[in-house]
């Protein structure tokens, strides 16, 4: 294998690893700052945030997928969070595969399920705002994700709502709680499209700051960076 076939192969990886908050790729908001394979064959990640004081949740989070993708191609694997004021807790417990909790031991009190279930549910919304805003004047109640063309955003609605649990085939409605997985009746439609609206508006706004944050310190477009 090629070293040109290496770097795609991480790189792909890393591109299925997600910001929690913003719901976009590491690799295209620029949070990649490296990646190398060593001769013996160790992939070394170095991961970089906008602030040195982004949640160390979120941070956890972001580490520890990076090191289940890569690793998942066979690589002894090494991430490394720079310049962050947890990096130190968080590099030595994701290594050391000790959860969140060990990883802040006396300071974490839970695991992160929740809150990425959480963070799934709003990029739930997000996507629907993003599948439905073209649909105006549409009966979104009563239709189906299989009556809307497909596209990326549709795609990747399905795949956040398969993330949850939730109904994502064909034949499911189009508008469901997230929390819950039960269609949207008629009347709460108005409803739920301005909480999906807001919410993906929250979402880009958050993801521009970041952007412009990265640039800031970093001297970075921050639209993706490098790697091997």
């Amino acid at each position: 294998m090629t070293a040109t076939t290496t770097g795609s192969r991480i790189l792909a990886a890393l591109a299925e690893v997600r910001d929690p908050e913003l719901d976009e790729p590491i690799t295209t908001l620029g949070f990649v700052a490296s990646a190398s394979v060593t001769p013996e064959n160790v992939a070394e990640i170095h991961l970089r945030l906008p602030t040195y004081f982004c949640a160390p949740n979120f941070a956890y989070l972001m580490v520890a997928d990076a090191y289940d993708q890569v690793s998942a191609l066979g690589f002894e694997t090494h991430v490394i969070l720079d310049d962050h004021f947890a990096s130190d807790a968080i590099n030595e417990g994701v290594a050391a595969r000790a959860g969140f909790v060990r990883s802040f031991e006396g300071e974490a009190v839970d695991e992160l399920d929740s809150l990425r279930a959480d963070f799934l549910r709003k990029a739930v919304l997000a996507g629907t705002d993003a599948v439905c805003r073209p649909l105006a004047g549409f009966p979104l109640a009563t239709m189906t994700l299989g009556d809307i063309p497909d596209s990326p955003a549709l795609g990747r609605l399905k795949r956040r709502r398969r993330d949850l649990g939730l109904p994502y085939a064909d034949d499911s409605p189009l508008l469901i709680d997230p929390l819950s997985g039960d269609a949207i009746k008629n009347d709460d439609v108005p409803l739920h499209l301005r909480k999906a609206r807001l919410t993906r508006t929250s979402l880009d706004a958050n993801t521009g700051i970041c952007r412009g944050m990265l640039r800031h310190r970093y001297d970075t477009d921050g639209q993706g960076e490098e790697a091997l």
